[in-house]
């Protein structure tokens, strides 16, 4: 028995249907869940890398000086205002003295008294050793009496006594007066140093403590970053490294600098390694106290070694690694990582070589049964 025929309708269906399916198929394969993952790959180089260690910090001067008096009073004057420069020994203001003025007054009047009885003492003490030297001759030639040559003795003895305690008297009074003088001098507020008056804390007429600070002066030579970095990362960082500062007010604009020293102490809750920075030459214009840093310090070169574009790592079931190209089949390569560079690359110590073909990126997540098409550029990633 022969088969039927296909009639003219079937053949005509069947002439549509295949191109259809033909072309689902092709588009399956090619844009569909089937179709081949692009990616991008590179080469994995031996080279040396320069790493570097970032971290965030603030603006700090290392030397502030807190003026104000040794004794509580009220404040008079103050002749300066925040933004002032001052000079060494520049007077910035004054407490009022109340009585001091009248006692220094009174003090010098007491040590001229007592100078001039020093002098009458003096006199006398000179007198009284003439006339004990004079009748210790006579007494001597029996010229005179055994009493009166003691009676003369003792008037020198006195004589020694009271000069003494006049010498004594005029210094305790000459002492006096200095303190009233350096307690007068203490109510004069002067700049201890060239720098800038960075903080006002009280006006003319309020009462202050003593120890109170009036007025605060920093040394703009004395600037330092107060920087903290992760301790995990902290690794290499020691004095005298390169430093570039970037501060939020002057975006764009590095400021070359330096790590003076590490901190001996860490901050124990943040986990992060302390240290201070200081620039090479001041900034103009002076940034504010507080300002918040980017430090960036820039550490030896390391020698040369595999190193891949930090951006090739990946993480599959916990592990850290790279996808490998040999062949055109895709294996994961678990690798162990070095230093990294401000520009991404990252030193492999182990499990990879000079050579190696790598996936950089990839506009899906990869396994190890995924077809892949090697391209020049994936559509929204940037290289």
């Amino acid at each position: 028995m022969k088969p039927p025929r296909p009639r003219g309708r079937t053949l005509a269906l069947i002439a549509i249907l295949v191109p259809l399916l033909a072309l689902f198929a092709y588009a399956a394969l090619r844009s569909g869940p089937l179709a081949p993952v692009a990616v991008t790959v590179t080469t994995v180089e031996s080279r040396a890398v320069a790493p570097a260690l970032s971290g965030i910090g603030t603006v700090q001067a290392r030397f502030i000086y807190k003026i104000g008096p040794t004794f509580a009073g009220r404040l008079k004057r103050l002749n300066v205002n925040v933004g002032d420069t001052v000079k060494p020994g520049q007077v910035l203001g004054e407490m009022d003295p109340v009585d001091l003025d009248d006692r220094m007054r009174a003090q010098q009047a007491a040590v001229k008294s007592a100078e001039a009885a020093l002098r009458q003492a003096e006199a006398r003490q000179t007198y009284a050793r003439t006339q004990a030297d004079r009748y210790q001759k006579l007494f001597a030639l029996q010229g005179a009496s055994e009493e009166t040559f003691v009676t003369k003795q003792q008037e020198l003895a006195l004589a020694d006594a009271a000069l003494a305690a006049a010498r004594e008297d005029v210094g305790r009074l000459r002492a006096e007066a200095q303190g009233v003088r350096a307690q007068r001098g203490s109510l004069v507020l002067t700049a201890p140093v060239a720098g800038l008056v960075v903080s006002r804390h009280v006006d003319p007429g309020t009462t202050v403590v003593a120890g109170q600070a009036v007025v605060e002066v920093i040394d703009p030579a004395s600037l330092w970053v107060d920087t903290r970095f992760d301790q995990i990362s902290a690794e290499g960082l020691a004095a005298g490294l390169p430093t570039q500062v970037l501060m939020r007010s002057r975006r764009g604009q590095d400021v070359p600098a330096k790590v003076l020293r590490i901190e001996p102490l860490a901050d124990a809750v943040t986990e992060e390694t302390l240290a201070k920075i200081v620039f090479e030459s001041t900034p103009t214009p002076l940034p504010p106290l507080g300002e918040l840093a980017e430090v960036t310090v820039q550490l030896p070169a390391l020698p040369a070694a595999p190193t891949i574009p930090n951006a090739a790592i990946r993480s599959v079931n916990g592990e850290r690694g790279v996808w490998k190209l040999t062949n055109g089949e895709l294996t994961f390569a678990p690798v162990r990582l070095g230093r990294t560079d401000l520009d991404g690359n990252m030193q492999v110590l182990d499990g990879l070589t000079a050579g190696d073909q790598i996936v950089v990126y990839s506009d899906k997540t990869l396994n190890a049964r995924n077809r892949i098409q090697v391209v020049e550029r994936i559509p929204g990633v940037k290289p």
